[in-house]
Protein backbone atom coordinates (compact mmCIF):
# COMPACT_ATOMS: atom_id res chain seq x y z
CA UNK A 1 0.00 0.00 0.00
CA UNK A 2 1.59 3.37 -1.05
CA UNK A 3 2.41 5.79 1.76
CA UNK A 4 3.20 9.48 2.10
CA UNK A 5 4.22 11.83 4.90
CA UNK A 6 3.00 15.32 5.80
CA UNK A 7 2.56 17.77 8.66
CA UNK A 8 -0.97 18.78 9.65
CA UNK A 9 -3.20 20.50 12.18
CA UNK A 10 -6.19 18.46 13.35
CA UNK A 11 -9.41 20.38 12.64
CA UNK A 12 -12.10 17.95 13.79
CA UNK A 13 -12.86 14.27 14.33
CA UNK A 14 -15.86 11.97 13.87
CA UNK A 15 -16.52 8.54 15.31
CA UNK A 16 -16.37 5.60 12.94
CA UNK A 17 -17.54 2.19 14.07
CA UNK A 18 -16.69 1.05 17.58
CA UNK A 19 -13.06 2.11 17.88
CA UNK A 20 -12.07 4.23 14.86
CA UNK A 21 -12.28 7.91 13.99
CA UNK A 22 -12.30 9.94 10.81
CA UNK A 23 -9.85 12.79 11.32
CA UNK A 24 -10.07 15.97 9.24
CA UNK A 25 -6.79 17.89 9.01
CA UNK A 26 -5.21 20.82 7.22
CA UNK A 27 -1.82 19.70 5.97
CA UNK A 28 1.22 21.53 4.64
CA UNK A 29 1.49 19.83 1.25
CA UNK A 30 -1.87 18.12 0.63
CA UNK A 31 -4.36 20.73 1.82
CA UNK A 32 -7.37 19.32 3.59
CA UNK A 33 -7.05 15.60 4.32
CA UNK A 34 -9.64 13.20 5.75
CA UNK A 35 -8.17 9.96 7.02
CA UNK A 36 -9.16 7.01 9.20
CA UNK A 37 -7.37 6.55 12.51
CA UNK A 38 -7.92 2.88 13.33
CA UNK A 39 -8.39 1.86 16.96
CA UNK A 40 -7.78 5.42 18.11
CA UNK A 41 -10.67 5.35 20.60
CA UNK A 42 -9.26 2.38 22.48
CA UNK A 43 -7.46 3.17 25.72
CA UNK A 44 -4.37 1.33 24.48
CA UNK A 45 -4.15 3.32 21.24
CA UNK A 46 -0.56 4.37 20.60
CA UNK A 47 -1.47 7.78 19.13
CA UNK A 48 -5.06 8.53 20.18
CA UNK A 49 -4.34 11.72 22.14
CA UNK A 50 -2.14 13.06 19.35
CA UNK A 51 -5.07 13.20 16.92
CA UNK A 52 -7.21 15.65 18.89
CA UNK A 53 -8.33 19.03 17.48
CA UNK A 54 -5.70 21.81 17.66
CA UNK A 55 -2.74 19.42 17.71
CA UNK A 56 0.06 19.87 15.18
CA UNK A 57 1.40 16.49 14.09
CA UNK A 58 3.79 14.80 11.69
CA UNK A 59 1.91 11.96 10.01
CA UNK A 60 2.48 8.93 7.86
CA UNK A 61 -0.52 8.02 5.69
CA UNK A 62 -1.30 4.82 3.85
CA UNK A 63 -3.36 5.44 0.71
CA UNK A 64 -6.76 3.76 0.73
CA UNK A 65 -9.58 3.28 -1.78
CA UNK A 66 -11.86 5.96 -0.36
CA UNK A 67 -10.08 7.35 2.70
CA UNK A 68 -6.40 7.23 3.57
CA UNK A 69 -5.32 5.63 6.85
CA UNK A 70 -3.14 7.20 9.54
CA UNK A 71 -0.22 4.80 9.93
CA UNK A 72 1.96 6.89 12.24
CA UNK A 73 1.61 10.13 14.21
CA UNK A 74 4.35 12.17 15.92
CA UNK A 75 3.46 15.27 17.93
CA UNK A 76 5.05 18.56 16.84
CA UNK A 77 3.07 20.97 19.05
CA UNK A 78 0.37 20.13 21.60
CA UNK A 79 -1.65 23.31 21.18
CA UNK A 80 -4.65 21.54 22.70
CA UNK A 81 -3.18 21.40 26.22
CA UNK A 82 -2.91 25.15 26.98
CA UNK A 83 -6.07 25.98 25.03
CA UNK A 84 -8.35 23.58 26.91
CA UNK A 85 -7.48 25.32 30.19
CA UNK A 86 -8.18 28.86 28.89
CA UNK A 87 -11.80 29.35 27.78
CA UNK A 88 -11.21 32.65 25.95
CA UNK A 89 -8.29 31.22 23.97
CA UNK A 90 -10.14 27.94 23.39
CA UNK A 91 -13.20 29.63 21.86
CA UNK A 92 -10.99 31.85 19.69
CA UNK A 93 -9.08 28.76 18.56
CA UNK A 94 -12.32 26.96 17.69
CA UNK A 95 -13.19 29.84 15.36
CA UNK A 96 -9.80 29.50 13.69
CA UNK A 97 -10.19 25.75 13.14
CA UNK A 98 -13.69 26.15 11.74
CA UNK A 99 -12.60 28.99 9.46
CA UNK A 100 -9.73 26.94 8.06
CA UNK A 101 -12.15 24.06 7.47
CA UNK A 102 -14.58 26.37 5.64
CA UNK A 103 -12.03 28.22 3.51
CA UNK A 104 -10.12 25.14 2.31
CA UNK A 105 -12.88 23.20 0.58
CA UNK A 106 -11.15 20.91 -1.88
CA UNK A 107 -9.40 17.90 -0.40
CA UNK A 108 -5.93 17.06 -1.59
CA UNK A 109 -5.25 20.53 -3.06
CA UNK A 110 -2.24 22.38 -1.60
CA UNK A 111 -3.15 25.33 0.66
CA UNK A 112 0.20 26.09 2.27
CA UNK A 113 -0.56 29.73 3.09
CA UNK A 114 -3.74 28.76 4.95
CA UNK A 115 -1.80 26.04 6.75
CA UNK A 116 0.97 28.43 7.82
CA UNK A 117 -1.55 31.05 8.97
CA UNK A 118 -3.34 28.49 11.11
CA UNK A 119 -0.15 27.17 12.72
CA UNK A 120 1.03 30.73 13.37
CA UNK A 121 -2.32 31.73 14.84
CA UNK A 122 -2.42 28.78 17.21
CA UNK A 123 1.15 29.45 18.27
CA UNK A 124 0.28 33.10 19.00
CA UNK A 125 -2.71 32.00 21.08
CA UNK A 126 -0.63 29.66 23.20
CA UNK A 127 2.80 31.31 23.25
CA UNK A 128 2.13 35.01 22.56
CA UNK A 129 2.88 37.17 19.52
CA UNK A 130 6.23 38.56 18.39
CA UNK A 131 5.48 41.65 20.52
CA UNK A 132 4.20 39.89 23.63
CA UNK A 133 0.76 38.69 24.67
CA UNK A 134 -2.42 39.99 23.07
CA UNK A 135 -6.11 39.25 23.84
CA UNK A 136 -7.28 36.00 22.23
CA UNK A 137 -9.94 37.87 20.24
CA UNK A 138 -7.30 40.17 18.75
CA UNK A 139 -5.24 37.18 17.59
CA UNK A 140 -8.40 35.55 16.24
CA UNK A 141 -9.35 38.73 14.36
CA UNK A 142 -5.91 38.98 12.79
CA UNK A 143 -6.13 35.36 11.71
CA UNK A 144 -9.63 35.83 10.25
CA UNK A 145 -8.65 38.89 8.22
CA UNK A 146 -5.47 37.29 6.89
CA UNK A 147 -7.11 33.94 6.12
CA UNK A 148 -9.96 35.69 4.29
CA UNK A 149 -7.48 37.83 2.36
CA UNK A 150 -5.56 34.69 1.34
CA UNK A 151 -8.85 33.19 0.12
CA UNK A 152 -9.53 36.30 -2.00
CA UNK A 153 -11.73 38.28 0.38
CA UNK A 154 -9.34 41.00 1.56
CA UNK A 155 -11.27 43.94 3.05
CA UNK A 156 -10.76 47.37 1.58
CA UNK A 157 -9.71 49.66 4.43
CA UNK A 158 -9.04 52.87 2.50
CA UNK A 159 -10.48 53.16 -1.02
CA UNK A 160 -14.18 52.49 -1.62
CA UNK A 161 -14.77 48.75 -2.00
CA UNK A 162 -17.42 49.34 -4.67
CA UNK A 163 -16.34 52.22 -6.90
CA UNK A 164 -12.67 52.53 -5.94
CA UNK A 165 -12.86 56.20 -4.96
CA UNK A 166 -9.77 57.12 -2.98
CA UNK A 167 -10.29 57.19 0.78
CA UNK A 168 -10.25 57.19 3.65
CA UNK A 169 -14.03 56.88 3.98
CA UNK A 170 -16.24 56.96 7.05
CA UNK A 171 -18.39 53.91 6.37
CA UNK A 172 -17.47 50.22 6.59
CA UNK A 173 -19.84 47.69 5.02
CA UNK A 174 -19.03 43.98 5.48
CA UNK A 175 -21.38 43.04 2.65
CA UNK A 176 -19.77 45.55 0.26
CA UNK A 177 -16.26 44.40 1.11
CA UNK A 178 -15.01 47.10 3.47
CA UNK A 179 -14.76 50.88 3.35
CA UNK A 180 -17.42 52.61 1.26
CA UNK A 181 -17.92 56.19 0.09
CA UNK A 182 -21.09 58.21 0.68
CA UNK A 183 -22.53 57.29 -2.75
CA UNK A 184 -21.95 53.54 -2.38
CA UNK A 185 -22.67 52.83 1.24
CA UNK A 186 -25.72 50.58 1.83
CA UNK A 187 -28.43 51.61 4.32
CA UNK A 188 -27.41 50.97 7.91
CA UNK A 189 -23.68 51.11 7.18
CA UNK A 190 -21.76 51.64 10.46
CA UNK A 191 -19.27 54.48 10.89
CA UNK A 192 -16.37 53.09 12.93
CA UNK A 193 -13.73 55.23 14.56
CA UNK A 194 -10.70 55.99 12.37
CA UNK A 195 -8.59 54.23 15.03
CA UNK A 196 -10.64 51.07 14.50
CA UNK A 197 -9.91 50.99 10.77
CA UNK A 198 -6.24 51.62 11.56
CA UNK A 199 -6.29 48.66 13.94
CA UNK A 200 -7.89 46.45 11.28
CA UNK A 201 -5.10 47.40 8.90
CA UNK A 202 -2.49 46.44 11.50
CA UNK A 203 -4.22 43.11 12.17
CA UNK A 204 -4.41 42.39 8.45
CA UNK A 205 -0.70 43.13 8.07
CA UNK A 206 0.28 41.22 11.22
CA UNK A 207 1.86 44.38 12.66
CA UNK A 208 1.64 43.50 16.36
CA UNK A 209 3.69 46.50 17.51
CA UNK A 210 1.02 48.85 16.14
CA UNK A 211 -1.70 47.05 18.14
CA UNK A 212 0.03 47.54 21.49
CA UNK A 213 -1.97 50.57 22.72
CA UNK A 214 -5.40 49.86 21.20
CA UNK A 215 -8.14 51.18 23.47
CA UNK A 216 -10.89 48.86 24.75
CA UNK A 217 -13.61 50.66 22.78
CA UNK A 218 -11.57 50.23 19.58
CA UNK A 219 -11.04 46.53 20.34
CA UNK A 220 -14.78 46.01 20.82
CA UNK A 221 -15.60 47.85 17.63
CA UNK A 222 -13.05 45.86 15.65
CA UNK A 223 -14.46 42.61 17.08
CA UNK A 224 -17.90 43.44 15.69
CA UNK A 225 -16.63 44.47 12.26
CA UNK A 226 -14.39 41.42 11.80
CA UNK A 227 -17.14 39.03 12.96
CA UNK A 228 -19.66 40.59 10.55
CA UNK A 229 -17.14 40.57 7.69
CA UNK A 230 -16.24 36.92 8.28
CA UNK A 231 -19.85 35.75 8.62
CA UNK A 232 -20.78 37.48 5.36
CA UNK A 233 -17.93 36.11 3.25
CA UNK A 234 -17.52 32.57 4.61
CA UNK A 235 -20.05 30.14 3.18
CA UNK A 236 -22.52 28.94 5.85
CA UNK A 237 -20.88 31.31 8.35
CA UNK A 238 -18.78 30.42 11.37
CA UNK A 239 -21.00 28.94 14.07
CA UNK A 240 -18.33 29.00 16.78
CA UNK A 241 -18.12 32.81 16.61
CA UNK A 242 -21.25 32.98 18.78
CA UNK A 243 -19.38 31.22 21.62
CA UNK A 244 -16.31 33.46 21.69
CA UNK A 245 -15.48 34.92 25.09
CA UNK A 246 -15.05 38.67 24.49
CA UNK A 247 -14.76 39.73 28.13
CA UNK A 248 -11.07 40.51 27.65
CA UNK A 249 -11.61 42.70 24.58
Amino acid sequence: MPTYRDEAVVLRTHKLGEADRIVTMLSRSHGKVRAVARGVRRTRSKFGARLEPFNHVDLMFAEGRTLDVVAQAVTLHTFSEPLTSDYAAFTAGQVMLETADRLVEEEGQPAIRQYLLLVGGLRALTEGTSDGERPPTMIMNSYLLRALATAGYAPSLDDCARCGEAGPHEGFSPSAGGSVCRRCRPPGTPFPRPATLTLLGSLLAGDWVATRDAEPVVLRESDGLVAAFAQWHIERGVRSLSHVDRTGS
